[in-house]
């Protein structure tokens, strides 16, 4: 070996890897300390790999660089990872959490037990894992299969970084295609658009051109145009205009015209998009999406057809029964309410904060069951559903848990041939209901209940396309209540009064005097000045004044995922003030985990039951088993770290992922930079999450022009029209 200087000349060095100081799961770069003979120190070695475990062994092929900062460093161009083959580095392999079920302790077991023969052991004969003291056959079976799983995601691994690709989601490509991922990705690269999370267009795009699928072919056309729609629905559509659509796809794939069109019509003979019109324009519809615009108007005429099951009751006497009963005095609006609802068999209840639904819910709910008939309540998200719980003194379940999600089939086990037994079915927080999840509940009705859809019509609607609850209204054919009369004890709360002037496009209400009040405008002149008074407002002054918890109790909203004042950074900078010395940390996909932070879910999860919006505490970090542990609300659920691209940081969060929840305490910062997206509903949404205290922080310009703006975006749907006909 040659003395360590620094030299252009082509090497070979080669030793057992200790320590892994650096790996990006994206890049494949890696910064590795190995153990090379004729070295007394270890030596650093920068390279690419694309799964590297400790005790494995490395054949590096480079040169010797003097860096500045950090010494003398081999750079290597080639990096040949091979099995360990000393004991010592076959525990170390063993012992580092890459296999799920063995941890250091049980590496040493297995070591001194089978010593060079380990590997032959697990991979060919696991039974005689059973002669260990205190291995079971589930142990040995999760040792066994882990070892295979493992096996196969390094394969894809390799595969993926060969043709230029990041391997941090290698496992959820296994997960997804199993043993014939190769091939099925080799065949269709544009299918990993379709079926993996947190894989777009553009990745598929290019790993198609690496193995050679030319760019005007038809199966890339075919691709573009529904990754085109389904990026539209990702901002709320059901449908494209066609000629719209026509023109995106072949700007985004710069192909000509006539391919486009071609690929449409494929699309359509296969039944993938639907064509169709909206106000005389020709559009196309994902299919789903279609099925389930058609699917709800079709339930929600079944359902409004025939007589309530509790026709009997006569309002005038029901009214008076059900003040004297709760000790309440019902307004001239919410009585007229309760007459409706009771000769509807489908009826819409809307209006803001403080304008009593709960009241007009409770009061409706004590009548019927006062009668014998069974009710059921449910809300989208698991927070939205523990409020109606606790709003009404009845169990509420989210939608998902009514409907009992069947991991085996990945389906509903409850729908048209299995309904739910109820007389009248009470569904919450309904501007949060996409038009997908309402096309699986409406089946599940029987034709016999009733269902009172209640929400805020003005609330920003569905993360998920559609906009199903002002599209009902909209259709004039249900019978809908709006309360628009704040009740006096809710007058009280400025957050109530402020909310509803935003909504009639009125400028909030200054907090004057020294008194504590529940809502406050801090005005800033800068993104920086925002930035800089919200880290005050939360580590500081809210703690101080209200006693709240900065991390419990409060919330930050924001407008944007992207910029300084974007969910990513804040979250960073929130996360390393409030939490930054908690151990031991995991970092996936470009995010620190620890125990103590505060996480969301960003997709729905059916086996887990974690849905898009929910927020948990990570409460235990195990690096050596690979996972983490969240509880939300009381509920411990379990993530392996490559499925940490489920969860974000939630320090902060954007508006629109705080749809159906409460918080005691929010911060809402609001600068020009956010301008394309300041609009009357975005604010009125983030002000009514507040329980106890809303600050604004932020330009009055910009709190002006989110007012002001009620040019809401249209989503293109079809549903309205479909309902009224």
């Amino acid at each position: 070996m040659k003395e360590r200087t620094a030299t252009e000349s082509t090497e070979r060095i080669s030793g057992a890897l200790e320590r892994i100081t650096f790996h990006s799961e994206e890049t494949g770069f890696c910064v590795l300390r190995v153990k090379v003979s004729g070295h007394r120190d270890l030596v650093t070695v920068t390279g690419c790999a694309a799964s590297i475990t400790p005790g494995e062994f490395l054949e590096c092929t480079g040169s010797w660089h003097n860096d500045r900062t950090h010494g003398m460093q081999f750079k290597a161009q080639h990096l040949k990872v091979v099995p360990p083959t000393t004991l010592e580095g076959i525990e170390k392999y063993l012992g580092s959490g890459m296999v799920h079920g063995i941890g250091h302790h049980f590496a040493k077991v297995l070591v001194e037990a089978f010593r060079e023969d380990v590997f032959d052991v697990i991979e060919k004969n696991p039974e005689r894992l059973l002669e260990l003291p205190g291995i079971g056959r589930k142990r040995m079976e999760l040792v066994s299969s882990a070892w295979v799983e493992q096996k196969a995601i390094r394969e894809i691994m390799v595969f993926l970084q060969s043709h230029g690709l990041g391997t941090a989601r290698a496992v959820r490509i296994y997960k997804s295609y199993g043993n014939e991922a190769i091939f099925k990705v080799t065949e269709n690269p544009y299918r990993l658009a379709l079926d993996i999370h947190g894989i777009g267009f553009k990745i598929a795009d290019a790993l198609a051109a690496k193995l050679g699928i030319a760019p005007d072919s038809m199966i890339r056309a075919q691709a573009g145009v529904r990754h085109v729609l389904q990026e539209l629905s990702g901002s709320g559509h059901c449908a494209a205009a066609r000629q719209e659509l026509a023109e995106h796809a072949a700007t985004l794939l710069e192909i000509p015209f006539p391919v486009v069109e071609a690929a449409i019509q494929a699309e359509i003979a296969e039944e993938n998009l639907i064509p169709d019109e909206i106000a005389g324009r020709p559009c196309l519809f994902l299919a789903p999406l279609y099925r389930a615009e058609v699917g709800v108007a079709s339930s929600l005429s079944r359902l409004s057809a025939g007589s309530p099951p509790w026709s009997g009751i006569v309002a005038e006497k029901a009214i008076p029964w059900v003040e004297s009963q709760n000790g309440i005095t019902l307004s001239a609006s919410q009585r007229d309410a309760i007459r409706l609802a009771l000769e509807s068999k489908v009826v819409v209840v809307t209006g803001g904060p403080g304008v009593g639904k709960t009241t007009l819910v409770n009061s409706i709910l004590g009548i019927i069951r006062s009668k014998q008939m069974r009710v059921t309540l449910c809300a989208p998200t698991g927070r939205a559903a523990k409020r109606l719980a606790e709003s009404t003194g009845l169990e509420a379940k989210t939608i998902h848990r009514l409907l009992e999600f069947d991991p085996q089939s990945f389906g509903f086990k409850r729908g048209r041939d299995n309904p739910i037994a109820t007389d009248l079915l009470v569904m919450d927080e309904a501007s949060m209901v996409d038009v997908v999840l309402m096309n699986k509940l409406l089946p599940a009705i029987p034709d016999s209940a009733g269902i009172i859809i209640v929400g805020d019509v003005d609330q920003l609607p569905s993360v998920g396309p559609g906009c199903v609850l002002s599209d009902i209204i909209e259709s004039g054919a249900i019978p809908t209540v709006r309360l628009t009369e704040i009740f006096r004890q809710a007058a009280g709360s400025r957050i109530i009064v402020n909310a509803h002037r935003i909504n009639k496009g009125e400028m909030p209400l200054k907090d004057e005097g020294k008194e504590l009040t529940d809502f406050y405008f801090i005005p800033a002149a800068t993104a920086e000045d925002i930035h800089d008074k919200l880290l005050q407002v939360i580590t500081q002054r809210i703690p101080k004044r209200f006693g709240f918890h900065p991390v419990r109790d409060v919330q930050v909203l924001t407008p944007m995922n992207r910029g300084g004042l974007g969910a990513r950074s804040l979250n960073a900078e929130l996360q390393g003030v409030l939490n930054g010395k908690a151990e031991p940390k995991v970092t996936r996909f470009g995010t620190s985990f620890a125990p103590g932070d505060k996480v969301i879910q960003t997709v729905n999860n059916y086996e887990k039951e974690v849905f898009n919006g929910d927020i948990g505490r990570i409460v235990e970090v195990r690096p050596e088993e690979g996972t983490l542990t969240v509880d939300y609300d009381d509920r411990l659920v379990e993530y392996q770290f490559g499925e940490l691209d489920e969860v974000s940081l939630a320090y902060a969060t954007s508006i629109h992922k705080s749809q159906g929840s409460e918080y005691t305490a929010v911060v809402i910062p609001l600068s020009m930079q956010h301008y394309t997206m300041l609009e009357r509903n975005l604010i009125y949404t983030a002000v009514t999450r507040g329980k106890k205290l809303v600050v604004v922080i932020g330009e009055a310009k910009a709190l002006g022009m989110a007012v002001k703006n009620h040019k809401s975006h249209r989503r293109m749907t079809k549903l309205a029209m479909r309902i009224e006909k």
